[in-house]
């Protein structure tokens, strides 16, 4: 295994933390990048132990000269990236009516042009090696709406519709594509959830707190992979909605008007 090359984004905290962790005790080399370097070094000692060669690359998602570099830096180190991970994103915690515009295109830059941009200067690298995965973190929101999360929902729908499309491209090319609708994962993904005016929100939900943990949930996502598995669904009770819209359509909408939205 020690010749498999992960690259995954998001990679300081939380499902991403946690992936590189799980992969390295596979020995699998990783690329690891975030936007916080600092907190990737202090997880790098523990990483290398297994004997995985790991390279540390400050990202910003947003921005496509980040992106176009961590994807060559990464080729240049081990020549191919065998499993992409897109997984660095930014929730939110506020009204639609009150949210103010540029925080529902920074969500949408972050967690869907993010995940694009690295997947497009990714892509020609896998398609000449005839070779790879892809797989983008979406979320159960990514499958219906929910309140207070209008732009971040947004941005996970539309993960699922450009991905879906991207997959069946790819069908001949060797490559496969596998989408992850994780619930609710024990994080700090609300503590750095924006608010209306792009604050964060700086609170642990009481539904996140206890949801899966993010080691529990990164094994689900690397036995998926292995299973080349298309879609996957990840967490507590909150994942029954997803099957309540699809079959009792009219007791989900009572539902959904009447949840506590944190």
């Amino acid at each position: 295994m020690s010749e498999k090359v992960v690259l995954i984004t998001g990679a300081s905290s939380g499902i991403g933390k946690a992936l590189a962790e799980a992969y390295s005790k596979f020995g699998y080399n990783l690329i690891l990048a975030a936007r916080n370097l600092e907190e990737l070094e202090q997880n790098k000692n523990d990483l290398e132990i297994n004997g995985s060669k790991i390279l540390l690359h400050r990202t910003d998602v947003t921005k496509d000269e980040d992106c176009l570099q961590l994807i060559n830096t990464a080729i240049s180190k081990f020549n191919k990236i065998d499993i992409l991970i897109n997984n660095a994103g930014i929730s939110q915690r506020s009204l639609a009516k009150n949210t103010k515009i540029e925080v529902d295109r920074q969500i949408m830059d972050v967690n869907y042009f993010g995940s694009i941009c690295i997947t497009k200067y990714a892509l020609p690298h896998m398609i000449r090696s005839k070779n790879g995965h892809i797989v983008v973190i979406s979320s159960i929101v990514g499958k219906f709406g929910f309140p207070l999360r209008s732009g971040y929902a947004a941005s996970k729908h539309a993960l699922g519709g450009y991905f879906e499309s991207l997959r069946a491209e790819l069908h001949k090319e060797n490559i496969d594509v596998t989408i992850v609708f994780p619930g609710r994962i024990k994080t700090n993904i609300s503590l750095n959830a924006l608010t209306q005016d792009g604050t964060k929100y700086e609170k642990m939900d009481d539904g996140q707190a206890q949801g899966v943990s993010a080691v529990k949930c990164a094994n689900s996502i690397i036995q998926s992979i292995k299973k080349k598995k298309k879609e996957v669904i990840i967490g507590g009770k909150e994942t029954n909605l997803i099957h309540i819209k699809r079959f009792l359509p009219s007791l989900f909408y009572k539902i959904i008007q009447n949840i506590k939205p944190v």
